[in-house]
C-alpha cells in the first residue's frame, strides 16, 4: 500500500528557535516500510501545501497519516484532510500524534467525516495494524483507536525501543532542522517517558508513567549514522540513569562518534549525576534545558515538580562549573501581578543562563487541562 506520512506547518518559534526532524514520524515510517508498504514523508515545515496537492497527485496514496503533536496545528490538519476526503476519496486518513491522543473525538468531530480514525498514543506498534484494518469493522477494537464508531481500549507501547530505528532517508531537505545555534541538527531518542508527575505536563499521562531504555549499543549506532555534527537528545529528561547514560557514552567513544548535543533535563537529576553530565560535556554535550518552572517553593509546590528553589540554584552553578550553555523555564501563572513579573525579570537579568517565560496554558493532557474541564 502507498503510505503517506505528514508533519503539520512550522508554529511561529519554529521559525526562529527550532525546527526538528519529525522523529516520532520517522519511527512510524520505519514500522510501516518494515510491514511492507511502500512509504513516504512529507514535512511541510519545509515544504508547502502545494507540495502536498502534488504528492497526492504523483504518488496516489491509499492512506494518509497526519502527525499531530501540537494543539495549535489542529485547524491545519482538520483543512488538509477535509480537502485529501475532496481530491482522493478513497483515500484513508488518519491522525496521530501527542496533542491528537488526547483530543480525539473533538479531532473526529470537526473532522466532519473527512477523518477515518484517530491513533492515541505511540504509533510504532499500532499503525500497520491499522492500514490492515482500515476497511474491516474491527478498527475500532484496536488498541488506541478511535472512530465515529466507537474505540478501542488503552494504547500499546513499545516493548523495545531498538525496534523500529527512525526512517531518517525519508525526511528530505534535512540540512534544515535546526534548534539554536545547532544548525543543522539532527535528533534521537535514548530514551522514553517519565517517571515524575508535573501538573503542567502531559508526558506521563501520555506513557502511562513508563520508562523505557534503548540498548547502549543501538543508541550509540544510531548516533554513529546521523551525518549531521549536531543532534538533539529528545528524552524528556536526559540521563536518570546515570550506568545508562555512561554506558552509552562508552560505546560512542569505542565508534569514535564526535557530535555537539543538546538535551533536556531536571535540576535534580543533573546534581544527583553530576559527573555523568561532565563526561558527556567531553563527549561534545553543548546546550542544556533545565526545567525551573518556579523561583518560589510554593510554586514550585503547586506544579508538582517535588524540587526546591535551594536544588534549582545548586544546579545552575554545576551546569556553570561543568561549562555547559543553559537555557531554563520559568512558567508564569496567571495570578502573577506586576511585582512577581519585576522579580522575575530582575533574576533574569542577573543570570548568565538564557531564561524562557511560558504562560500556565491547560494543553490536553496535562493535570491542570483534566482540572479545568471538570469544572
Amino acid at each position: 500500500m502507498r503510505v503517506l506520512l505528514v508533519h503539520p506547518s512550522a508554529l511561529m518559534y519554529s521559525e526562529l528557535y527550532l525546527r526538528l526532524e519529525p522523529l516520532g514520524l520517522e519511527r512510524v515510517a520505519a514500522a510501516v516500510r518494515d510491514a511492507g508498504h511502500d512509504v513516504r514523508l512529507l514535512d511541510l515545515q519545509i515544504f508547502s501545501h502545494d507540495d502536498y496537492r502534488r504528492e497526492l497527485v504523483e504518488f496516489k496514496p491509499e492512506a494518509v497519516g497526519f502527525s499531530l503533536n501540537y494543539l495549535a496545528n489542529v485547524p491545519e490538519v482538520i483543512d488538509l484532510a477535509k480537502e485529501t476526503r475532496q481530491r482522493a476519496p478513497d483515500c484513508f486518513i488518519m491522525v496521530g500524534g501527542h496533542s491528537g491522543s488526547f483530543i480525539a473525538p473533538e479531532l473526529l468531530e470537526h473532522g466532519d467525516g473527512a477523518i477515518d480514525c484517530v491513533v492515541r498514543g505511540e504509533g510504532e506498534v499500532i499503525t500497520p495494524r491499522v492500514l490492515e484494518a482500515r476497511r474491516d469493522a474491527k478498527l475500532s477494537t484496536l488498541p488506541g483507536v478511535v472512530t465515529r464508531d466507537g474505540q478501542g481500549p488503552a494504547p500499546t507501547l513499545l516493548d523495545d525501543l531498538d525496534r523500529f530505528l527512525p526512517a531518517r532517508d525519508l525526511a528530505r531537505k534535512r540540512h534544515k532542522y535546526f534548534i539554536g545555534v545547532l544548525d543543522p541538527c539532527a535528533s534521537a531518542e535514548l530514551t522514553r517517558g517519565c517517571p515524575w508527575d508535573c501538573s503542567f505536563c502531559s508526558a506521563w499521562t501520555f506513557y502511562g508513567r513508563s520508562y523505557r531504555k534503548s540498548s547502549p549499543e543501538q543508541a550509540a549506532e544510531d548516533l554513529a549514522s546521523i551525518r549531521e555534527p549536531n543532534v538533539f537528545l529528545v528524552d524528556d529528561v536526559a540521563f536518570i540513569h546515570p550506568e545508562h547514560g555512561f554506558a552509552i557514552g562508552q560505546e560512542l567513544e569505542r565508534r569514535r562518534v564526535r557530535k555537539q548535543y543538546y538535551l533536556e533535563t531536571r535540576c535534580d537529576v543533573l546534581i544527583k549525576n553530576k559527573e555523568l553530565f561532565a563526561y558527556w560535556k567531553k563527549l561534545g554535550l553543548f546546550y542544556m534545558f533545565l526545567g525551573l518552572e518556579a523561583l518560589d517553593e510554593e510554586a514550585l509546590k503547586l506544579h508538582r515538580k517535588r524540587i526546591t528553589p535551594g536544588e534549582n540554584f545548586k544546579a545552575l552553578e554545576i551546569a556553570r562549573e561543568i561549562g555547559l550553555t543553559v537555557a531554563v523555564n520559568i512558567i508564569a501563572d496567571c495570578d502573577w501581578d506586576e511585582r512577581r513579573f519585576e522579580v522575575v525579570r530582575e533574576w533574569a537579568m542577573t543570570v548568565p543562563e538564557i531564561v524562557h517565560l511560558t504562560v500556565a496554558t491547560p494543553y490536553p493532557g496535562t493535570e491542570i487541562w483534566f482540572t479545568e474541564a471538570r469544572r
